[in-house]
């Protein structure tokens, strides 16, 4: 636990001195929403699609963010020198979820508070939409995390997030409601995680409760958790 937690303060103070991806994952989502909110003003839009984008905005750019930075440590040797250590793959890992872990719960608080400021209106427990979010965006980490061991240059880890996400994004219910999908489609709809992520938040701008989304909130968890055993075993100490 100590090098889990070593690793995760490690992450932390590295990116305090990188403004460039601090304002990547707090200002852009923040950025995007106000100019939907503008766009689409005096209309039920934001109330409609906003609750889905503050899941699905975090979820992008920390899959992003993780998959380079995971990278750039393999580039670097920092890895290599780090697993000649007591350090074990499982805490590089872990520390890593929990640094974008606390990363994620500023960046939920403050897109969240920014969604509400511009209009958007949730009639569930705005708690509740937070937690989603947050975990929305550590499923985008882990998710970086287990992706970035494909690619050997950070062009080829930036090109593993369409390849990952906009599938996902075809079939979440975000464009067509699953059940008008063809049924091929539907069924693969509910292997991707991005679809309870969605239906969570749909559920709770509707006004659904704890109750209501409980279900999606444990597909997330386990997806989070299938995520990070994917990435202990597929990591690697170096760019071949």
């Amino acid at each position: 636990m100590t090098l889990t937690t070593t690793t995760a303060g490690r992450v932390i103070a590295q990116l305090r001195f990188d403004r460039r991806t601090v304002a990547l994952i707090l200002v852009l989502p923040c950025l995007l929403l106000g100019l939907i909110a503008w766009m689409f003003d005096g209309t039920p839009v934001l109330d409609q699609f906003g609750p889905m984008l503050v899941g699905l905005f975090p979820l992008i750019v920390m899959f992003l963010v993780t998959s380079v930075a995971t990278l750039r440590e393999r580039q670097s040797g920092t890895l290599e020198r780090l697993m000649t250590t007591p350090l074990r793959k499982g805490d590089f890992v872990a520390g890593y979820a929990l640094a974008f872990a606390a990363l994620a719960l500023l960046q939920s608080l403050v897109v969240v508070g920014f969604a509400l400021a511009v209009g958007m209106d949730v009639l569930g427990p705005l708690w509740l939409v937070v937690v989603v979010g947050m975990l929305d965006a550590v499923l985008g980490c882990c998710l970086g995390l287990a992706a970035s061991a494909l690619a050997r240059t950070e062009f080829q880890a930036v090109q593993m997030m369409p390849a990952v996400i906009f599938p996902q994004l075809i079939t979440c219910g975000l464009l067509m409601p699953r059940d008008q999908m063809p049924e091929v489609l539907e069924w693969l709809s509910r292997v991707f995680p991005l679809t309870y992520a969605v239906e969570a938040m749909q559920t709770l701008a509707a006004g659904g409760e704890w109750v209501d989304v409980q279900g999606a909130v444990g597909a997330i968890v386990l997806f989070i958790v299938g995520a990070v055993a994917l990435g202990i075993f597929t990591l690697r100490r170096r760019t071949a």
